[in-house]
């Protein structure tokens, strides 16, 4: 007995130090990430993986540009239309939350589909740089971890600018620039406040607009972002 008591205490301590090292690993990249801007992310990575799976020869569209050449209106409507508290809260809104919990499950209780999230924008990246859209619980939990490594290590400004470079607004279409030439055919730093507003409705969804256009609903969320787009901070 006692010997099987030894051998559970070092493949405990085995696993924790797995762990440690697998979390210092995601650290390291928080803190690279910083300072480079990613070549992909976890979620592009995954969304060609499953394009390539009906067509090898599938490409995403996908482009950096500084936070200097991304319209004002965009950064201000994708705050006002994901996280209306960015500027303030330290990576995680556990009200938001909560409220988005309930929600869900009186969505469940009546046999409806639709769902929300209370996920911060900070959340939103640290899931897009390293790791999917499935929703679980370890998922969620290492992504709160990542949350709040991403918010020790940079600033409000570039975590802004790294969700904007490599939020998804398409199928196959990553960040405001390849967002703004598909949709608009502009470039990221000519968005209008109309157009802005259109896009950060999109996010919540952004394969179903390609396949459905701008439909009222989009239209009437945009109109709400826009009127919102006053009242947000923007780093």
């Amino acid at each position: 007995m006692r010997h099987r008591s030894h051998w559970a205490r070092w493949l405990l301590m085995a696993v924790l130090c797995l762990a440690f090292l697998y979390e210092a690993g995601l650290f390291g990249m928080v803190v690279w990430y910083k300072y480079r801007n990613p070549a992909d992310t976890a979620v592009m990575q995954e969304t060609l993986d499953m394009l390539r799976s009906d067509n090898p020869r599938a490409t995403l569209s996908y482009r950096w540009v500084p936070y200097a050449r991304i319209s004002p209106s965009l950064k201000r409507a994708v705050i006002a239309a994901e996280d209306s508290g960015f500027v303030e809260h330290d990576g995680v809104e556990w009200d938001a939350i909560r409220k988005a919990w309930h929600y869900n499950e009186r969505q469940e209780d009546l046999g409806r589909s639709r769902r929300r999230g209370g996920s911060t924008i900070t959340q939103q990246l640290a899931k897009n740089l390293f790791l999917s859209n499935s929703r679980n619980y370890v998922r969620k939990g290492q992504e709160l971890i990542l949350t709040y490594m991403i918010e020790a290590v940079m600033d409000k400004r570039r975590i802004l600018e790294l969700y904007l470079n490599v939020a998804q607004w398409g199928e196959a279409t990553f960040g405001a620039q390849a967002a703004a030439q598909r949709w608009f055919h502009t470039s990221a730093a000519q968005l209008t406040s109309s157009q802005a507003s259109l896009l950060a409705a999109m996010l919540p969804n952004p394969a179903y607009y390609d396949r459905h256009g701008q439909t009222t609903r989009l239209r009437s969320h945009a109109a709400t972002v826009q009127a919102r787009m006053p009242l947000v901070e923007v780093p």
